[in-house]
């Protein structure tokens, strides 16, 4: 089995590489993850939002750091850089990421970042102006949920299982 040092730097070298099928090994079947904008996914909504966001965005782009991990929990930070497909805009978004570790896999990832900074990027003037605020911020997870969804059954995958 291998370490959870080398299961991390193996999901984000993955990542990096916009390599979907090996992200997909990273993740124990029953994985959650969470940020900012995709929130409380479970199981396959996991892998298949990284498949739909690296399909929506060609020039995806990202360097990691500072990559720990311990028995059962690790930690990484990472910088993604890439067109946000819905505006054409330029994004550089910064991202801790906090895992915890199952049977030798990711069984729980939380990412964080500045919602706001990612939005007055991602949406202009818009983000700048109401990004701040959490009904602007559950309309915008509500959406992208919505975008997975549609992506899902696209791939004949049931959302939520």
């Amino acid at each position: 089995m291998q370490s959870n040092q080398a299961l991390l730097e193996k999901f984000y070298k993955a990542l990096q590489s916009r390599d979907a099928d090996t992200i997909a090994e990273c993740y124990h079947p029953e994985a959650e993850f969470t940020d900012e904008v995709f929130r409380n996914l479970k199981g396959p909504e996991v892998t298949s939002m990284w498949r739909m966001l690296f399909g929506r965005s060609g020039d995806f782009a990202m360097e990691y750091r500072d990559i720990k991990a311990g028995p059962e929990s690790g930690s990484g930070h990472w910088d993604a850089t890439y067109t946000f497909s819905s505006s054409g805009r330029k994004v550089l978004n910064r991202i801790d990421s906090a895992f915890q570790f199952k049977d030798g896999l990711i069984f729980q990832q939380r990412d964080t970042f500045n919602f706001w900074k990612w939005s007055r990027q991602a949406l202009g003037t818009t983000g700048l102006l109401l990004g701040w605020l959490p009904p602007f911020q559950k309309n915008v997870q509500k959406r992208s949920r919505g975008l997975l969804a549609n992506f899902m059954k696209k791939q004949g995958l049931t959302p939520g299982q």
